[in-house]
């Protein structure tokens, strides 16, 4: 992975038909995806249960771009071997999973990954503010993390905020939750440069049928853009 600040829109297969992951992989890439988004859930840290390592490691055979792993568990530490074994380009873990998020971004690139943390609606960036040169990304979540689909819950004032703090650091600032053409402009506006988008992809397409896959990509990337000019 090489480090640009261009907008990277990453489908959420969790808004995928879970049936033929492979396919909707790679057809979204086909589509122009940058990045594949997996939320990884254990119905302890969320209220919901989805992927493990061997799931990832099924999926990486389909990722041709960069495999972005979203952990939404708790603990995070016992799991990093697993993921970077199952191929995670990216692992990102929340701050509010555990006491030692510093020991975990670590963990993290000693797994030879990318460190990602994410920060929930509820926590502050300034969270996050001490780690900055541990971590490669800053997932600002924009839903209560858990389930796809929700309504989009405005976090420009955070991504500002965040985008100052890491100056000119080497690290994204992702959006994931309610990301589609209408909220993507104000957060890469912000400073965000990764935007999430799981039903807002997948919305009228199929594997059999991906081209709105494609437009459904090149709306959300265009008005995002369209906020940096």
């Amino acid at each position: 992975m090489t480090f640009d600040r261009s907008i990277k829109i990453a489908p959420s297969i969790l808004s995928a038909d879970f049936a033929d992951f492979g396919r909707e992989i790679q057809a979204v890439e086909a589509q122009g995806a940058d990045w594949v988004h997996v939320d990884v859930m254990d119905g302890h840290f969320v209220p919901n249960i989805t992927f493990g390592p061997p799931a990832v490691a099924a999926f990486r055979k389909h990722v041709k771009t960069v495999m972005d792993v979203h952990v939404m568990i708790a603990p995070v530490d016992p799991f990093i071997d697993a993921f970077a074994k199952a191929g995670a380009d990216i692992l990102t873990a929340h701050v509010e999973a555990g006491p030692h998020i510093h020991r975990t971004l670590q963990a993290i690139r000693g797994a030879g990954m990318k460190a990602g943390v994410a920060l929930n609606p509820g926590t502050p960036a300034e969270a996050v503010a001490h780690v900055l040169d541990s971590c490669d990304l800053v997932c600002v979540m924009t839903v209560n993390p858990g389930f796809g689909g929700q309504k989009f819950i405005d976090m420009t004032a955070k991504v500002r905020r965040l985008r100052a703090l890491i100056g000119d650091r080497p690290v994204h600032v992702e959006i994931d939750g309610g990301v589609d053409p209408t909220t993507a402009p104000l957060v890469a506006a912000a400073g965000a440069d990764v935007l999430v988008a799981g039903s807002a992809v997948f919305r009228g397409g199929s594997v059999a049928d991906p081209a709105p896959y494609g437009a459904n990509i090149r709306a959300i990337r265009a008005a995002a853009e369209a906020a940096l000019r």
